[in-house]
């Protein structure tokens, strides 16, 4: 193997598309010589993903419950009202540093943004777990997101880190940690928030987590961060870095295939991304999904948790724990074993397709589901709420395949960065909107058409449908760019 690395070199030094100091250069070599599944390489995605992706929902399981301890509501039905707002404080300040973030991995590196991005984790999702009020609630979720930029550079690490072949088990990777880090976060924070009540003999009223009942979630998942953060600093860079003069190539396999191409040059002209109309339309794509998942993921917990009254399951907060922590499994298994073998023969467009046309009857069942009560009330909701999620992934991960391959490497932290920017603006739309709505639908529960807790489910499949007619020619256009 390392006479067959040195050939692979020396081919490379010589045609002068390889050098000594360059990581990415290494990177290439690496992956050149690499047999087999890339184990390392998966794992390291998928905790660094995993690592950025606990915080962003674990606060949905008891933020009607936190909002409800701020006093800020003055009646029941407006308490969704205000945890919509926090909920999408997150995603504004993504949306407003996201691109700003995919530039400076494009300049400096990928390994610099994940570091601080993890890092950024520990600190502010801490604060959040201490918030005294409203406001302090607001200003950590929006500090927590703005400055946390590592989604979209940590997708084009992803890109250039595996080989050809295993690019959709990278994708795959990256949208399977990212739904089970939006599943077992809210698990963790419906298992954990308020120990004091649920766990009084391991934890007093007069401690910490007494004090500040929504600590605990959020303490633990920022010590899983800041493991990932140390961890992260033993990654490898892959961006490539050369004089001007020198050749910037996306990997082994396209200097192999074409070797004597101008589109690696770091003195060619860059394309403008907002003309490149196959990146455009996946990222336009990617926007509506993101903001029915978003939207779906708070109403899903207001709901699970809201009074029988109301439509709800009134379901407390260990109770949504346990249906996200039983989806989070399901969606492992589907992902690691059916998503790649699946995508292989129908390709991501396919899938996405017929992923969204199955969510929409199954969101159609959610208000009948909540009719129904003791194990048949479990089976369903369990069974609903692992295919729903291994739906949303299959569709995420084929969007994150498309925008990957619409780039090259000199402009894959940018893409990502735009595509990060537009969709957190839609996901910072879907917790104040699902909330919003959800507060007026349980203020009509004597509406003639669409009572109730009926015109939230119908409103996102009008999303999900929306999304599924863009999935055809012409809006969405593939490329075979790698």
């Amino acid at each position: 193997m390392a006479g067959e690395l040195e050939g692979v070199k020396e081919k490379l030094v010589n045609k002068k598309e390889y050098y000594e100091n360059c990581p990415g250069c290494n990177v290439d070599l690496h992956k050149a010589g690499q047999r087999g599944l890339p184990i390392k390489e998966l794992f390291t995605i998928w905790i660094v993903i995993l690592g950025t992706a606990l915080p962003i929902s674990s606060l949905f399981p008891f933020l009607y419950f936190m909002i409800r301890d701020f006093h800020i509501a003055k009646r029941e039905e407006d308490i969704s009202y205000y945890a919509g707002y926090v909920g999408s404080s997150y995603m504004l300040g993504r949306a407003l540093t996201s691109v700003f973030w995919g530039l400076v991995a494009d300049r400096y590196g990928r390994k610099p943004v994940i570091i601080f991005g993890t890092f950024v984790v520990v600190i502010f999702n801490t604060l959040f777990g201490l918030s005294v009020n409203f406001w302090m609630a607001i200003i950590t979720r929006f500090l927590l997101g703005s400055l946390n930029g590592l989604i979209g550079p940590i997708k084009a690490y992803a890109a250039e880190i595996f080989r050809e072949e295993y690019q959709a088990l990278g994708m795959s990777t990256i949208s399977t940690a990212w739904g089970i880090g939006l599943i077992i976060g809210p698990a963790l924070g419906g298992f954990l928030a308020q120990p004091a009540e649920k766990y009084p003999s391991i934890f007093s009223k007069d401690s910490i987590f007494g004090r500040f009942p929504y600590f605990l979630p959020c303490l633990i998942i920022s010590l899983f961060s800041l493991v990932v953060a140390i961890a992260s600093f033993w990654l490898p860079e892959t961006l490539h870095i050369h004089e001007s003069s020198m050749p910037v190539h996306d990997s082994y396999e396209a200097l192999e295939a074409a070797p004597d191409t101008k589109e690696g040059n770091e003195s060619a002209p860059k394309e403008n991304l907002f003309k490149n109309w196959p990146l455009m339309s996946s990222i336009i794509l990617y926007c509506v999904f993101s903001l029915h998942d978003m939207a779906y993921n708070e109403i899903f917990s207001l709901w699970a948790v809201s009074p029988r009254k109301f439509g709800g399951l009134s379901y407390s907060t260990a109770d949504v724990g346990e249906v996200l922590s039983i989806s989070g499994f399901g969606l492992l298994v589907f992902q690691l074993t059916l998503y790649p073998l699946v995508e292989r023969y129908v390709g991501p467009v396919v899938i996405a397709r017929v992923a969204g046309v199955l969510s929409i009857p199954l969101l159609t069942s959610y208000p009948y589901i909540a009719m129904l009560s003791g194990i048949a009330l479990s089976v369903a909701i369990n069974f609903a709420s692992v295919m729903k999620n291994a739906l949303s992934i299959s569709i995420i991960t084929g969007l994150f395949i498309l925008q990957n391959k619409a780039v090259n490497q000199r402009q894959r932290g940018a893409a990502n960065g735009i595509a990060m920017t537009a969709m957190s603006i839609f996901k910072a739309l879907g917790p104040a909107g699902g909330g919003a709505l959800f507060s007026w639908a349980q203020k009509r529960l004597d509406a003639s058409i669409l009572p109730g807790d009926q015109v939230v489910f119908f409103v996102l499949n009008v999303i999900e449908a929306i999304g599924v007619l863009m999935t055809f020619k012409p809006f969405l256009v593939e490329t075979q760019n790698t």
